[in-house]
């Protein structure tokens, strides 16, 4: 018998995933809107976006001439420890880690679970068959292709939220050449909701004539991870204590207060908000035996300790300017310029704090 969208979607299950849709493969109707958005400069430095790997979002077949369906999968990452809003905020000692990146390097995990389901679906399928898989940094639309495979909505955070499991999981696909009856995606839920655009801290989300969108330039996440060299002092000093990506956009989301909690060991935190102390002391080999297998390897050594150096200024933490002035010595120059101009941050907080009648003076200690 040939395959059907019912078995490829409990084969997905059998295989560790929380969500699974079948999308055709057509061009994205989403592609002018993302043509418009990286000419409009808000792709910033993120060069996969806008060079010919850019280009190769607007068609599947790109990727895989033959394709007929695309089987898009999603795998939950959600744990149960506080969010940014309920953490982070109150410990200004920690560094902020992003959810996403507390356990191991999810591209491993899902392109394992990838592997499976294409092993199984040749165990069961009648004839030979092309396929490709794609985890992340493959050039397609994934968000899109999900949406039309019915695992959710692109929400106002530009996330793709299920209604079921909001929008904590990883989205990974498999293209196959094998026609597969497609999905249907569900409404936008939404509504009149603007919480994660009024609780972005850098004012990276904003409304236009498309709705919502995402100016990375502004946007912690691509700051603290995709932006290489120096980090604008404005916006660097509005980064609270990030030190690797960003989570408040989601935090706020009321489809994320009854999301499900993810089964995948690997996603259990290894580096849940470390003291910035300890950040701030890493030498590059302990750097590299910490996180080589973690995404925020991504950043590489001196990104991640400029980072640190605006985490610890925006800490308003008196006791932790001795860090800063180590790390303005530092022999990176990325690492001693981000450390200078954290400096003047730190110090202007602090007199601002100084100033200001309310001033808790603890919190300078």
């Amino acid at each position: 018998m040939p395959l059907t969208p019912q078995q490829v979607k409990e084969l997905a299950l059998a295989c560790g995933f929380e969500l699974a849709g079948i999308a055709a493969p057509d061009p994205s109707p989403d592609f002018p809107r993302y043509e418009a958005w990286r000419n409009a400069g808000m792709a910033g430095e993120m060069q996969y976006l806008t060079d010919r790997r850019g280009d190769l979002r607007s068609d599947p077949r790109h990727l895989l001439p033959s394709v007929q369906s695309i089987v898009c999968v999603g795998k939950l990452y959600n744990t149960a420890h506080p969010h940014t809003t309920e953490a982070a905020a109150h410990n200004e000692m920690a560094g902020w880690i992003s959810r996403y990146a507390w356990g191991d390097d999810y591209h491993d995990v899902l392109r394992r679970g990838l592997e499976e389901l294409r092993a199984r679906i040749r165990a069961v399928h009648d004839s030979d068959f092309e396929c490709k898989i794609c985890v992340d940094t493959a050039p397609l639309l994934e968000r899109s292709y999900a949406r039309r495979a019915g695992l959710g909505w692109i929400g106002k955070n530009t996330c793709l939220i299920n209604q079921q499991s909001g929008s904590w999981f990883f989205l990974g696909e498999l293209l196959l050449s094998i026609p597969l009856a497609p999905d249907l995606p569900p409404p936008d839920r939404c509504g009149t909701c603007r919480r994660c655009i009024e609780a972005c801290p850098t004012a990276a989300l904003f409304d236009d004539e498309n709705g919502t969108t995402l100016d990375a330039r502004r946007c912690i996440s691509y700051l603290t991870i995709e932006k290489r060299g120096e980090l604008p002092g404005n916006i660097a000093s509005e980064m609270a204590n990030h030190v690797f990506g960003c989570d408040i956009c989601q935090d706020v989301c009321p489809w994320n207060t009854r999301a499900d909690y993810a089964t995948e060991s690997a996603f259990e935190p290894a580096h849940f908000a470390p003291p910035l102390a300890m950040l701030a002391t890493l030498s590059e080999d302990e750097f590299r035996a910490q996180f080589r297998h973690s995404p925020i390897w991504r950043t590489k050594y001196t990104g991640f300790l400029r980072n640190v150096a605006f985490a610890i200024a925006n800490s308003g933490t008196e006791s932790m300017r001795p860090l800063l002035e180590r790390l303005s010595c530092h022999s990176q120059q990325t690492v001693s310029r981000a450390a200078t101009e954290a400096l003047n941050i730190f110090d202007r907080r602090l007199a601002a704090m100084s100033a200001s009648p309310f001033t808790d003076e603890s919190m300078k200690e």
